[in-house]
């Protein structure tokens, strides 16, 4: 079991820079794919960025690509995803995930753990 906890989201204006903490407790992460998704409101939740447990496999929706940047420290049991040159349209709930499955370099699996999510709005 995973339990994971997201942290630094706030209130920051258009252009500006968030970097997201994901830090897991339970279990290690080291042989789970990670994942960040968020969900603006009246929309679907929507995988943005992921990354295989061994790093090697990487995977950034076009909507945040050369912006947001996902990382992982396994020996910290931390996932990251650092957002720069913010806009309005990137207010969200973000969450992250975790899950098994697909392989050490598979970006992107089947998620059985998620966070709280953490809220990033962007103002203008």
């Amino acid at each position: 079991q995973v339990q994971l906890v997201e942290s630094g989201g706030g209130l920051v204006h258009t252009g500006g820079s968030l970097r997201l903490s994901c830090v897991a407790s339970g279990s290690s992460i080291s042989t789970y794919g990670m994942g960040w998704f968020r969900q603006a409101p009246g929309k679907e939740r929507e995988l943005i960025a992921a990354m295989s447990w061994s790093g090697r496999g990487a995977y950034h929706a076009g909507s945040i690509e050369g912006r947001f940047t996902m990382s992982r420290d396994n020996a910290k049991n931390t996932a990251y995803l650092q957002m720069n040159k913010l806009k309005s349209e990137d207010t969200a709930v973000y969450y992250c995930a975790a899950g098994t499955g697909g392989g050490q370099d598979a970006a992107v699996v089947p998620y059985d753990f998620w966070g709280q999510g953490t809220q990033v709005t962007v103002s203008s």
